[in-house]
């Protein structure tokens, strides 16, 4: 219930309808008179969410006795606390609450492994004897407290699954947990609770507010009041569209509660597996038998010459006279080395092939294949190899023997991936590339994710492999190196071609180099 005191905050009948003749607009007010134990809010930006929420944390705090109780806020940046805890102040001032100036204190967050770990953080003490603290970052100790937790914009935090493990004990105390945020990704945790929540497997309270709500209940109503503004129907059309406009392609995420598909996976699914198709081969080599690294040069030569003959040649020999380009990704012990080649096709479409995967293959017979595929190539375009950590010595080698023009050393940095990214995947969006329909390589493009605005591998993220070892994403960073040379490399002659018959110079020496 929101005190007299607050209602004249604000002169009533400014516009028509009314909609300004409170303190909160409908969904500000639907919000702070849900007193479930947990209730989530998905949300637009900048709608006054934090701001209505800052008042019912006052008065919560401000309330002597049983009735009250501590606020713990929690925000995933300092900006964004002491916007909060000066929202805050703002309140006590306005409702006449006896109330601490803003106190600004190390909060204690030590733990076996932090054993020196404070966080800054900022506090207002109230004549109730309670209190609203305003973290920073996630504190580890939550349990340590009682109260209401306010998880603020919480599909950002890191570890939301933890944060809401630990609040969840508060609420045996008659606590109460208050989860707030924009959407970021439909994989994202925050949207898995959603999902759940309305699904029937969470008893939480769900409200939904999107900028267009915001809007039907008077918020740029409110936005021209305090702006002293004259409003119109015309101006806030305008108003919207200018709104809409500077968010481009992220408005339906960040105004209008759709997850987006790269806030967590960058692939949707059905976009992966319209481009796939169950004809292309995809050649996995595994060592033929244990210590196969130990065997001589000669023997380990002849074991994958003969390997390359059976499988490689029969679909090398069928290319037609278009251009090729490659994309490897390199793997030794844990990941394994992926060699993708794209086709060009009349139209500007590009096919897969074939794909080739390489499980602990020693260095010389990477590069012994890697060789034996582009010496055979009729159009031989370029190819663009990972060159980060062991990956360095076969993407020089490959510099070496078919020339700086034709080889591209990748080092995977955000302006890469930003750069890169997004072409591959309008390939597959538009569907002007075929890709082999495989599970595992279905496994390596879902692996792809949306960080902080750039599409990437999570470091961490690997998945099962068809043998021995993991899988990280290892095809989709071959397959964006290929569509990188497809688009970067002209592919020149770096040496004389013998017609009819592979270079067998480069082919002979990677067995042995």
């Amino acid at each position: 219930m929101i005190s007299e005191k607050s209602q004249k905050l604000f002169k009533p009948g400014e516009f028509a309808g009314g909609k300004t003749d409170k303190v909160f607009l409908g969904y500000q007010g639907k919000w702070i008179g849900d007193k479930s134990q947990v209730k989530f809010c998905e949300k637009s930006r900048r709608i006054g969410i934090t701001w209505a929420e800052a008042s019912d944390d006052v008065l919560t705090a401000a309330t002597e006795g049983t009735a009250g109780m501590d606020v713990l806020y929690i925000g995933y940046n300092q900006e964004m606390t002491r916007e909060y805890i000066d929202t805050c102040a703002w309140w006590a001032r306005h409702f006449n609450k006896a109330a601490s100036e803003v106190d600004e204190f190390m909060f204690d967050d030590r733990d076996d492994d932090n054993p020196d770990r404070f966080i800054h953080a900022f506090r207002i003490t109230f004549a109730s004897g309670y209190e609203i603290v305003a973290l920073s970052s996630r504190p580890t100790n939550l349990r340590g407290r009682q109260g209401r937790v306010v998880i603020d914009e919480a599909a950002f935090h890191d570890n939301l699954k933890g944060l809401m493990k630990a609040a969840m004990a508060l609420l045996i105390w008659g606590g109460q947990v208050v989860v707030i945020s924009t959407d970021f990704g439909e994989d994202n945790d925050f949207n898995q609770y959603l999902e759940d929540i309305r699904a029937g497997r969470l008893d939480y309270s769900l409200h939904r507010y999107t900028f267009d709500d915001a809007l039907a209940d008077g918020l740029y109503q409110r936005i021209c009041l305090v702006r002293g503004v004259e409003w119109s129907v015309e101006g806030e059309k305008e108003w919207r569209q200018t709104v809409v406009k500077s968010y481009g392609e992220d408005a339906d995420e960040e105004l209008f509660c759709i997850p987006s598909k790269g806030g967590g996976t960058y692939l949707l699914r059905t976009t992966i597996e319209a481009v796939m198709d169950a004809s292309i081969p995809v050649l996995r080599w595994f060592p033929p038998a244990p210590g196969f690294v130990d065997w001589r040069d000669d023997q380990r030569f002849r074991e994958v010459r003969d390997w390359c003959r059976a499988e490689l040649d029969p679909l090398l020999s069928a290319l037609p006279n278009q251009r090729v380009a490659l994309g490897e990704d390199f793997g030794r012990n844990v990941d394994l080395t992926a060699i993708w080649p794209l086709l060009e096709t009349p139209g500007l479409t590009y096919v897969t092939p074939f794909l080739v995967e390489l499980s602990d293959c020693p260095f010389s017979q990477q590069k012994q294949i890697f060789c034996h595929i582009v010496d055979r190539l009729k159009r031989f375009s370029g190819a663009a190899l990972d060159k980060g950590g062991n990956g360095a010595y076969l993407a020089e080698r490959a510099r070496q023997l078919y020339g700086a023009d034709n080889i591209e050393e990748v080092s995977f940095s955000e302006s890469w991936n930003l750069a890169n990214w997004p072409p591959a995947k309008a390939w597959m969006e538009d569907r002007t590339v075929t890709i082999p329909k495989d599970s595992l390589v279905m496994d390596d493009f879902r692996a792809v994710r949306k960080i902080k605005g750039v599409p990437k591998i999570p470091r961490d993220e690997r998945t099962k492999n068809a043998g021995k070892g993991k899988r990280h994403g290892d095809t989709a960073i071959g397959y964006v190196n290929a569509g990188f040379a497809m688009r970067n490399l002209a592919g020149g002659e770096p040496f004389e071609v013998i017609t009819g018959a592979p270079r067998q110079s480069n082919t002979m020496m990677a067995g042995y180099m």
